[in-house]
């Protein structure tokens, strides 16, 4: 899918947000301004988050309540590092979204939605959605309508 701006990815990220449940696992995947974050604020819409949704890379962890909590993680500097950061023991609680996840593999789960973010310009992004196992077949199914 193509967004041609910033509102259009919160859009999407925040159509992707209103299919989450409990124990979702999203990964985001993309180059530095990529769009990351911004799908992120979709989701955290979506999820009725009150707090500001921005970029946690030097809190590594984000917490953020809403209807659910929405768990958002920078994983950029944990590469090379083995940090648990304890989150596995809550997680099921809300729903989970790791940008970086190539720094975060030892802590994902076997299924996950894989997102990736190409930049094609300042504005426009091709994105595209996945399902890592069948647990979110039905949510991509849904995402492409």
């Amino acid at each position: 899918m193509v967004t041609r701006n910033e509102s259009e990815t919160i859009e999407l990220g925040y159509r992707l947000g209103l299919l989450l449940k409990k124990g979702d696992f999203v990964a985001l995947n993309g180059d530095l301004a990529g769009g990351k974050t911004t799908f992120t604020k979709g989701i955290g819409k979506a999820l009725n988050v009150k707090s500001i949704v921005n970029s946690p890379t030097f809190t590594i962890l984000k917490i953020h309540e809403g209807d659910m909590p929405l768990y958002h993680i920078d994983a950029y500097r944990l590469e090379g590092n083995e940090y648990d950061l304890g989150i596995s023991e809550y997680e099921d609680e809300g729903v989970t979204v790791v940008e970086w996840p190539e720094y975060y593999q030892d802590f994902m789960p076997e299924e996950y939605i894989n997102v990736n973010f190409e930049y094609i310009d300042d504005e426009t992004r091709n994105i595209t959605i996945e399902a890592h196992g069948d647990k979110y077949l039905d949510v991509i199914k849904e995402i492409e309508c």
